[in-house]
């Protein structure tokens, strides 16, 4: 299924011309138009989901399983010293595009990307009552 007014689903389905790296049935690579670095690519499904939550099931394991088969192949081709997968949801996560969409970000030695937190420092009372919160 695809959505008429979504740029994602144009590109995903030829509609929008793309520097596709890889194509099949499902799923269409492309570059990054403001890339973070050398080789940044999009994972996009052709059908629409707007979110992580949108996604099947079985297109959650497709699309990891199409992260680590371009993961290996860029970082063979583009010899980038690490890897980073990336997918947001919702806008506070810097979710853009509400069409489900992973980045594969090569990354390279000082290429001036930060794409880490600030780590927290919870006690172990607040983490028990965060798992509590989760699981009961």
């Amino acid at each position: 299924m695809k959505n008429d007014n979504c740029i994602f689903c144009k590109i995903a389905n030829g509609e929008i011309p793309s520097k596709t790296l890889y194509e099949d049935e499902k799923y269409r690579v492309i570059l990054d138009l403001g890339p973070a670095a050398k080789g940044h690519a999009l994972i996009l499904p052709k059908d629409h989901y707007a979110n992580l939550y949108e996604l099947p099931e079985e297109a959650c394991g497709d699309v990891m399983k199409l992260a680590k088969k371009m993961a290996k192949h860029m970082t063979e081709k583009l010899h980038c010293d690490g890897f980073n997968l990336v997918q947001n949801n919702g806008e506070c996560a810097g979710q853009t595009v509400f069409h489900f969409h992973m980045h594969l970000i090569p990354r390279y030695k000082e290429d001036g990307q930060n794409i880490n937190w600030k780590p927290g420092n919870p006690s172990s009372e607040e983490l028990e009552e965060v798992r509590k919160e989760i699981c009961e």
